[in-house]
């Protein structure tokens, strides 16, 4: 069993951000904090109701769900409808959620944490940089108070998956990720945030054989097809709810990936980045000094890092240049197999 570790989640929930969140919940020796919503794949609204709804679904209704941000610092915010779908969950119907959104607000809540308990949170951004961006406004010692940092955005020497050089965390609001590196710059290398780009995320390749794994891992006693023939749009019928659910909105992300020539998978980089903040998967770093483009029109939200120190900058990220895929989905199959079992129950879990 790893280390317990205490997070701090920040997504903008979205199907990898669901996928992740679900992944979290099914691990005993990680206490979710609190969950904020920032505005990317869809508005922040959409974002807190998907996360409650999933909060709940997963048995963790308790974890407080607050919104900070509503839109990026200072460019107009763009959402990802043809990405995640409309309301960010694919096809999936989730139940509207019993629990509310926490009254205030999440960059306060996030410091009021961070502050109580000192050396103890690790921060899990999986969604554009604007409400840790302001998190760091308000507290400038965020870096020191805070455990660790682990990020997914930006894409280093590898090509972008919103322009030709920019993903689309740090595209969304480069400015909040120009602010973000710039507070790391200079601090000791263990607690520089660790970076999850795309050269290392889109190695996590979902495919059609992990759905079927993960609903047989969580007792279906039917197969969970979700296929390249199958209609467009086509809904699942498994029984247990966590995988019919999960099911549904992955075939909308495998739909997606096909559309735009990458076939039928899904590349699930928020999982990826969940599972290097819980310390379930193996990896390797290199330091380096990250530059946010902010400026250049062609360019701009393009990640650039600064690995021999050429630019003669103090560090201010280790960026993950080493993982393990086959090894990250047996993890994420088995864990969220036995959170599926825990959710439908004894007397649902092998009726499909």
């Amino acid at each position: 069993m790893p280390e317990p570790v205490s997070l701090l989640l920040d997504c903008d929930t979205g199907i990898d951000d669901a996928l992740a969140l679900a992944y979290l919940c099914s691990q005993p020796h990680v206490e979710l904090v609190a969950v904020s919503c920032t505005p990317g794949n869809v508005d922040a609204d959409q974002v807190a109701r998907n996360n409650l709804a999933l909060l709940e679904l997963c048995g963790r209704p308790e974890v407080p769900v607050a919104i900070g941000a509503r839109a990026p610092l200072e460019i107009p915010l763009v959402t990802t409808p043809e990405t995640h779908g409309p309301q960010g969950i694919g096809y999936a119907e989730l139940p509207e959620p019993q629990g509310n959104v926490h009254p205030g607000d999440a960059v306060e809540l996030w410091i009021e944490a961070a502050r109580a308990r000192p050396g103890e949170l690790t921060a899990l951004l999986t969604a554009p940089l604007t409400n840790f961006a302001l998190a760091l406004r308000a507290e400038p010692r965020l870096p020191e108070l805070l455990r660790g940092v682990v990020i997914m955005g930006g894409s280093y020497y590898y090509q972008g998956n919103t322009t030709p050089t920019a993903e689309w965390n740090t595209h969304v609001d480069p400015h909040a990720a120009a602010e973000v590196f710039a507070a790391f710059s200079g601090l000791p290398g263990e607690k520089l945030p660790v970076v999850c780009a795309l050269e290392t995320t889109e190695r996590i390749e979902m495919r059609p054989e992990h759905v079927e794994a993960l609903a047989r891992e969580a007792g279906c006693t039917a197969p969970e097809p979700v296929l390249p023939g199958q209609p467009k749009g086509q809904r699942s019928t498994a029984s247990n709810p966590l995988v019919r659910h999960l099911s549904d909105m992955l075939r909308f992300y495998f739909e997606f990936h096909r559309d735009y020539d990458q076939g039928y998978i899904a590349h699930i980089h928020d999982y990826f980045a969940a599972a290097v903040a819980a310390g379930t998967v193996r990896y390797r770093t290199r330091t380096a000094t990250v530059h946010v483009e902010t400026a250049a029109s062609r360019l701009f939200g393009t990640t650039v890092a600064d690995y021999r120190g050429l630019w003669g900058e103090a560090p201010n990220a280790r960026i993950v240049s080493g993982n393990h895929p086959a090894e990250a989905f047996d993890e994420l199959i088995r864990s969220l197999g036995a959170l599926a079992r825990t959710v439908a129950g004894p007397e649902r879990a092998g009726r499909g």
